[in-house]
């Protein structure tokens, strides 16, 4: 049982982490998102949210199934980040054109003249030559594994009892 409690702790975690950074990054050192960026944003919402779930209803049985569905949607933001590194390394073309973070408020036309313009395939910031994308992949594929791995021992450990 404790291996699955591990397995929900991250689940929580480690989309909370990888957002929480995103969100530091654009409004504390003013990186702003590109679209792919955006779209790696979207499953670990979802993730936090399942994860919330199961550690509410911990005591269910079948809460297990919100830690996978978590687990799940932490892989699918690692592999869209996958994808994004790869557009931002020139290994591979990418699917949108440059994103903008245009906001209401003002005059809209010099809003819009003024809003930056973030490329999907140029990273903003790297390190030891990994973008934030190439992390998201890392850390979130990684993270997903790890889960499944922690959810499958819990089970066999259960049987075994």
């Amino acid at each position: 049982m404790a291996l699955s409690r591990t397995a929900l702790w991250l689940s929580l975690i480690i989309p909370a982490a990888l957002l929480g950074g995103a969100l530091v990054s654009e409004y504390v050192f003013g990186l702003y998102p590109c679209e792919m960026c955006m779209w790696q944003r979207w499953p670990h919402l979802a993730a936090i949210i399942f994860a919330l779930g199961a550690l509410v209803l911990r005591h269910l049985r079948w809460s297990k199934f919100l830690v996978l569905d978590a687990a799940l949607a932490i892989l699918i933001s690692g592999l869209i980040g996958g994808f994004h590194a790869g557009v931002e390394y020139g290994w591979w073309e990418g699917i949108t054109s440059c994103a903008t973070t245009v906001s209401g408020g003002g005059d809209m036309l010099d809003t819009i003249m003024n809003a930056p313009l973030v490329r999907c395939d140029v990273a903003p910031w790297t390190l030891f030559g990994i973008s934030l994308a190439g992390y998201n992949f890392l850390l979130s594929v990684g993270g997903a594994i790890l889960i499944f791995i922690l959810m499958a021992a819990g089970r066999k450990d259960e049987r075994n009892d």
